[in-house]
C-alpha cells in the first residue's frame, strides 16, 4: 500500500514538473548556429573541389558529357526532339516591321506551354532568340520581358517569349497569378522531377520550335533572360549546344552563395554541390559566346558581382583552352536587380556580334517600341485554357497516380533492396556515429543530455527514465522543436510509465538556424534550410531519420532497453516512419497529423506541411504505405491527412489501409496499421 501511494506521488510530481513549467533548455541560450555553419562549411569545401576544371580538350569532352548526364538524372528533364510541336496559334498582332503570334506548343507528351512568338516581317533567314522571364509580374508579358522581345524583333531577331512552368497562363487557376516555387514547386520533387527540370524541358522544346520555323537560321540561336530567366539561360546554354550565344542577366554567382541565402526552388539542382559548381555550368557553354551581366546594386547575395567573378575566373581557363577566351565576357552595371535598358542595349550588341556577325559587341541603341496590354498577348484571353496546359498541381496529381500504380504492379518486393533504395532516396546511406555523450545538471525532473556526432552535430535531449525498464522509451520529436510537443501528450505518456526522450532534431528547436529562419521570411518554414541541404546532397527527412536512428541505438546500448517507440508530429512523424523502415530496432511508430501518401492533393492547403516534408523521388520509390510495410512493426497513424492537410477517413482511408496490408504481404513482413481518425482513443480503425 505504501509503495502504491509513493508511486502515485512520484507520477503526480512528474506531471506537475512537466506541465507547470516550460521545458528546460539543454544548450546555452547564447549559442552558435551549428546547422548553418555545417552547411556553409560543406559549401565552401564543395567550391574548392569543383572549380578545378579539365585541363585538356579530351578531358573536357568526357567531363562535359558526364556532367550533362548527371544533370539530366538529377533534374528529371526530358529531351525528345521527335515529339510533335503541335503549335496552336490563337491570335496575331501586327506591329511595324514584325508580328506577334499568341501560341501554345507541346513540350512533354500531352503537356503544352503558352508563349508569344515575335516574327520580323520577311522570309528571313533571321537569327532567333529564346527569351526567358524571372519572377516578374506578368510572366512572359511583364514589362522588362516584353520590352526585350519587342526590341529584338525590331532589330531583326525572331524572339520566343515563353511562360515558365507554373507561371503566366500556366498557373493553377487561369487568370490568377501564383508563385511557382516554395511548397508548390517542391512538390514536383516528390514525383521524381524538379522545377528546374520542367523549365529545361520547356526551353529545349522552345529551341526546337525556333529551329522548326522556315524563317529561322538554325545556326544562329541565342538565349537570354534576367533573374530566374537568366538562371534558365545559363542552364539551357549548358545543356543545348544549338544555343550559340547567350546573355544571362543578374543571375550568375556561385552555388556556394545559394547556401543559406534566398533563392527559388526553380534554381535548385538537388545534390548539385556534390558534383559541380556554377563555374562548371558556365564552362559547359564553351567555346560558344557567353556574356554575363550583373548589377552592382543587386540586393541578392547570390548574385553579387563578387560571387559572379569567382565563377567567371574559374571558367575562363576552360574557354582559353578551347581558344575562345574572348567569347566569355562579363559586364557590371550601376543598376539594381532587373533587365534595364542599358543592359538590353549590351545584349543586342553581343547578339549582333555573335549571331549576325556585325559590330564589335559594343552596346547598340535600342529601337523605339511600345508595350502592349497583357490581355492582347494571352494565348487564351477568355481564360478558357486548353486542358493540356497543365498546372503544377494537375501534373503532380497525374504523375503521382502513375507512380503509385507502378508500385502496386509487382507481385513480390525485395525488402533488402527497397530499404537500400529508401536510404538512397533519403540521402541517408551513411548513419551518424556517436562521438561523445555530454551530460548536464538535471533540471525540473529532466536529465539534460547532448549527443555529439562525428560530423559535428550536437543533438540536445531531455530524458526521463521509464518507471520500469520493460516499459521502454517513447522518443518524441516535432519540427517546431521539443517545446512544440503538446504537453498533454507528455503527461499521458509519463502517467503510463514510459521513459521519455524529447529530441530537438537537426535544424529544429535548440538546433535551429537563426540565419535560415530570418531568410525564410514569409516563405514556408524550412524553405532555406531544406533547399540548402538539398544542394549539398541531403534531405531533411533523411537527416532527421538518421538522428532518430542514432538515438535509438544510443538508448539500446546506454540504457539496455529493447522497447523503443518513435513518435512524431506532421513532418517528424514521417521521419520517424522512415527511420523505422531503415532501422530494425524500433518497436512501434506513432505519427500525428502525418500524410497517408505523398500523392499531391490540392493546391489549397499546399502549405499545411513545411518544406521539410519533401523527398525527391519518393513516389518513384514507393510511398508512405510501403515505408510502413517495411517496418514490420505496428504503425499508428493519429488523425492522418493528405498532403494538403485534409483529414482522411471513410473510403479513402480504407484504400490506404488495404494498400498497406497488400504491400505488407508482398514484402512478407509482419506488422499492423492502426488508424485513429481523431486524437482520442475512440474511432479506431485497424
Amino acid at each position: 500500500m505504501l509503495n502504491t501511494i509513493a508511486q502515485f506521488f512520484m507520477v503526480m510530481s512528474s506531471l506537475f514538473l512537466a506541465v507547470g513549467r516550460p521545458l528546460p533548455r539543454v544548450l546555452p541560450a547564447e549559442r552558435e548556429d551549428i546547422a548553418g555553419r555545417q552547411l556553409k562549411l560543406e559549401a565552401a569545401a564543395a567550391f574548392q573541389r569543383h572549380t578545378t576544371l579539365p585541363q585538356t580538350t579530351e578531358g573536357w569532352t568526357a567531363w562535359r558529357q558526364e556532367l550533362r548526364e548527371r544533370i539530366v538524372r538529377e533534374t528529371g528533364m526530358q529531351e525528345d526532339h521527335t515529339l510533335p510541336l503541335d503549335t496552336k496559334e490563337t491570335g496575331r498582332i501586327q506591329r511595324q516591321g514584325y508580328s506577334i503570334r499568341n501560341i501554345a506548343f507541346q513540350t512533354r507528351p500531352g503537356v503544352y506551354a503558352t508563349a508569344n512568338l515575335y516574327m520580323p516581317d520577311g522570309p528571313g533567314p533571321f537569327p532567333a532568340v529564346i527569351n526567358m522571364h524571372g519572377h516578374w509580374p506578368g510572366a512572359r508579358t511583364g514589362d522588362m520581358v516584353q520590352a526585350t522581345a519587342h526590341e529584338l524583333a525590331s532589330h531583326g531577331y525572331i524572339c520566343l517569349n515563353i511562360d515558365a512552368w507554373g507561371a503566366g497562363e500556366r498557373t493553377t487557376t487561369p487568370g490568377t497569378a501564383e508563385y511557382h516555387g516554395a511548397n508548390l514547386g517542391a512538390s514536383l520533387m516528390n514525383a521524381g522531377v524538379t522545377l528546374m527540370g520542367m523549365q529545361l524541358t520547356d526551353n529545349i522544346r522552345g529551341v526546337d520550335l525556333l529551329c522548326s520555323l522556315p524563317q529561322t537560321d538554325k545556326k544562329r540561336i541565342g538565349a537570354t533572360g534576367a533573374s530566374g530567366g537568366g538562371n534558365q539561360t545559363m542552364w539551357l546554354t549548358a545543356m543545348d549546344e544549338r544555343v550559340k550565344a547567350a546573355v544571362p542577366v543578374v543571375s550568375v554567382g556561385t552555388f556556394e552563395a545559394y547556401i543559406l541565402n534566398s533563392n527559388c526552388v526553380c534554381e535548385l539542382l538537388p545534390s548539385g554541390l556534390t558534383f559541380t559548381e556554377e563555374a562548371g555550368i558556365l564552362a559547359m557553354a564553351a567555346p560558344r559566346a557567353l556574356k554575363i551581366c550583373n548589377a552592382e546594386k543587386d540586393a541578392s547575395k547570390s548574385f553579387y558581382p563578387s560571387e559572379m567573378l569567382r565563377s567567371y575566373k574559374a571558367a575562363m581557363p576552360l574557354f582559353q583552352l578551347l581558344k575562345a577566351g574572348d567569347r566569355l565576357q562579363y559586364q557590371l552595371f550601376d543598376t539594381t536587380h532587373g533587365y534595364w535598358p542599358e543592359i538590353r542595349s549590351t545584349m543586342l550588341g553581343w547578339f549582333d556580334q555573335h549571331l549576325k556577325h556585325t559590330g564589335n559587341g559594343d552596346a547598340v541603341p535600342l529601337p523605339n517600341t511600345a508595350l502592349l496590354p497583357e490581355r492582347q498577348l494571352l494565348t487564351f484571353p477568355a481564360l478558357q485554357r486548353d486542358s493540356n496546359v497543365l498546372s503544377t498541381a494537375a501534373w503532380c496529381r497525374q504523375a503521382g497516380s502513375e507512380w503509385r500504380a507502378n508500385m502496386l504492379g509487382h507481385d513480390r518486393l525485395d525488402v533488402k533492396e527497397k530499404r537500400a533504395a529508401l536510404k538512397a532516396v533519403l540521402k541517408a546511406e551513411q548513419p551518424l556515429q556517436l562521438k561523445k555523450l555530454h551530460t548536464y545538471t538535471p533540471e525540473e525532473g529532466w536529465d539534460r543530455l547532448a549527443l555529439e556526432t562525428t560530423d559535428g552535430e550536437l543533438l540536445p535531449l531531455l530524458h526521463r527514465k521509464p518507471r520500469k525498464r520493460e516499459n521502454g522509451y517513447v522518443v518524441l520529436s516535432h519540427s517546431g522543436g521539443k517545446d512544440s510537443i503538446p504537453s498533454d501528450r507528455i503527461d499521458v505518456l509519463l502517467a503510463q510509465g514510459y521513459g521519455l526522450v524529447l529530441a530537438d532534431l537537426w535544424g529544429t528547436g535548440e538546433q535551429s538556424s537563426e540565419t535560415a529562419t530570418k531568410t525564410d521570411g514569409s516563405l514556408p518554414r524550412f524553405h532555406t534550410l531544406s533547399r540548402s541541404a538539398l544542394w549539398l546532397g541531403h534531405t531533411l527527412q533523411g537527416k532527421w531519420a538518421n538522428d532518430l536512428r542514432l538515438l535509438t541505438g544510443f538508448l539500446r546500448s546506454h540504457y539496455g532497453v529493447k522497447r523503443i517507440i518513435l513518435e512524431g508530429y506532421k513532418e517528424t512523424g514521417m521521419a520517424s516512419l522512415f527511420a523505422a523502415a531503415m532501422e530494425s530496432g524500433v518497436h512501434k511508430v506513432v505519427a500525428h497529423n502525418s500524410p497517408v501518401s505523398y500523392q499531391f492533393a490540392n493546391r489549397q492547403g499546399v502549405d499545411y506541411f513545411n518544406m521539410a516534408i519533401h523527398v525527391p523521388g519518393i513516389l518513384p520509390w514507393g510511398d508512405v504505405s510501403l515505408a510502413a510495410a517495411l517496418t514490420g512493426r505496428e504503425v499508428e497513424l493519429i488523425a492522418p491527412v493528405d498532403m494538403s492537410g485534409n483529414p482522411v477517413g471513410g473510403l479513402p482511408l480504407k484504400f490506404y489501409r488495404d494498400e498497406f496490408q497488400e504491400l505488407r504481404k508482398r514484402c512478407r513482413q509482419r506488422g499492423q496499421l492502426i488508424v485513429r481518425t481523431t486524437d482520442n482513443n475512440d474511432n479506431v480503425e485497424k
